[in-house]
């Protein structure tokens, strides 16, 4: 099976899923997008209020300022995959629940599987603890996790994990933005590095 059938097949999985009760109250799933050859594989947390509207992951203000990011090192939104740890919106953007967490990250897993990327983003602290966690380091506060790079094997091949901050949070924190600009520029430096 090709990866795109794989990919298409959890997406599939993904539209059908009433695991929580995210999947009776969402407009639209957002299973992810990109490149299913991806040296990096970004991480957000949930969709949001455009997301569910689309169906898309990072449509939103976040969205925007994710594309500028990744423009300002030479990458593009097609060169990338998109993904978040909840496939569904939750109600006024609250913070996944442990047990949305629970049931909605198989299939984060599988296109993990399926990409096998180079480097892994999360975006946020929700992300950056589950994919920390599941690579076995102890996962703290966003603030603390971010700016270094965590080698590990997932999932049966070795990647390079990067947290930072969710876009979001840089749009009202010139602080995070600053960081989140330090730490996109470290992803660059560690892409060519990798070569």
């Amino acid at each position: 099976m090709s990866k795109q059938d794989r990919i298409d097949a959890v997406a599939a999985e993904v539209k059908a899923c009433r695991k929580c009760e995210l999947g009776r109250l969402r407009q639209n799933p957002v299973p992810g997008e990109g490149s299913l050859n991806a040296p990096v594989m970004f991480i957000g947390e949930a969709p949001g209020y455009w997301e569910d509207v689309k169906g898309r992951p990072f449509v939103g203000a976040a969205g925007k300022l994710l594309d500028e990011m990744l423009s300002e090192i030479g990458l593009s939104r097609g060169q990338v995959y998109i993904a978040n740890i909840l496939k569904c919106r939750p109600p006024e953007n609250r913070d996944p629940l442990p047990m949305e967490v629970r049931a909605c990250t198989p299939y984060l897993d599988r296109q993990i599987g399926i990409i096998e990327p180079r480097f892994l983003v999360p975006l946020g602290r929700h992300s950056a603890s589950y994919i920390l966690a599941k690579a076995g380091f102890e996962a703290g506060g966003i603030t603390e996790l971010r700016g270094k790079v965590y080698e590990a094997d997932l999932l049966g091949f070795r990647v390079f994990i990067i947290p930072m901050y969710h876009p979001a949070a840089a749009l009202y924190n010139a602080r995070y933005r600053d960081q989140l600009e330090n730490d996109f520029r470290l992803l660059r430096l560690e892409l060519e590095r990798s070569k």
